[in-house]
This record gives C-alpha cells, structure tokens and sequence, in this order.
C-alpha cells in the first residue's frame, strides 16, 4: 500500500513538473513580464472597436487590467471564458477587457459572448493587435497594472483562482 502511493506521489510530481515546462516553453513567445508597453505600441490601441460598436483602450487606465484574447471557435476559450467572467463579477479593482481575434464573422463573436452571458466589453482583434501582443495560441492573455506594465501573462485554461492570483 505505501509503495503504490509512493509511486503515485512521484507520478503526480513529474506531471506537474512537465506540465510547468510546457507552459514555461509555451509563453516563451509572449511578451515579457515586468516590462512597459512602450507607448507607441500601446497608443496604437486606445480605439480599438468593440461588439457594441464603441471602442476601448487596451491600455491600462489607473487600473489592474486583464487583457484576455480568445477565438470564438477555440474549445479551451469557450471552458475558461467562465472563469474570466466570475473574476471580472468578483472584483471592481480589476479591469478586463476580451480581445475576440481569428473569427470569421462578428455575428460569431456575438453568438461566443451571447453564449456565455459575459458583461465585460469585447474588443475586435485585427492581426496588427495580434502581432503587436506576440499571441500565438488561444487563450492568452495578460495582466497589466496601473503603470501599464505587464505583471502576468498566461496561455492555455486559467481556473478563476490562477487568473486572481497573477491580477494581484
């Protein structure tokens, strides 16, 4: 009995440490953390287009931000969406801003924000956005803070606890 929990203990362990390399190679591509976004590149994106037909800033602007940018047709944006929206609900120190990119119609992008009931605005990517953010897979997103530096960034499913604790 404690041989077989032993091994299952050192099964759970390399799991989680080859699931952590993954990630860590994964985000390798994102943006780095700790820096600003330079203003031109960030200025770039103060009127991006909403699916109300305002625009939004992807800015911070004196709040914590998540910038969270998602494909309609993505399986793991439609699992986490969720999770962002409880977040979002949960806290008003944070800002959160979806960032809908590689659809092919805003009616999809209405049907995806329908479906899951979310409050929070919902920008419309273009693929200058996509090369500017370094997104390179679906869900990615990052936190930026009041400085408009970036303090978090992730890809892949984020539970509600994972995106709270990288938002502090």
């Amino acid at each position: 009995m404690l041989a077989t929990l032993r091994s299952l203990g050192i099964q759970v362990l390399l799991f989680f440490i080859v699931f952590q390399a993954i990630s860590f190679f994964r985000e390798t591509s994102m943006l780095s953390t700790d820096v600003e976004l330079s203003a031109s590149k960030s200025q770039s994106f103060t009127q991006v287009p909403t699916l109300m037909g305002d625009s939004v800033s992807l800015n911070s602007e004196g709040k914590t931000t998540v910038l969270y940018f998602f494909a309609p047709w993505c399986q793991i944006c439609h699992i986490s969406i969720g999770n962002l929206q409880t977040l979002y609900e949960k806290n008003e120190h944070l800002e959160v801003v979806a960032v809908a990119m590689d659809y092919t119609s805003i009616e999809e992008v209405l049907d995806f924000t329908k479906q899951h009931q979310l409050t929070f605005p919902i920008a419309l990517g273009n693929e200058e956005i996509k090369h500017a953010f370094s997104i390179s897979g679906f869900p990615s997103y990052y936190v930026i803070n009041e400085e408009n530096t970036i303090i978090g960034k992730s890809m892949g499913y984020s539970s509600e606890l994972g995106l709270y604790l990288r938002s502090l």
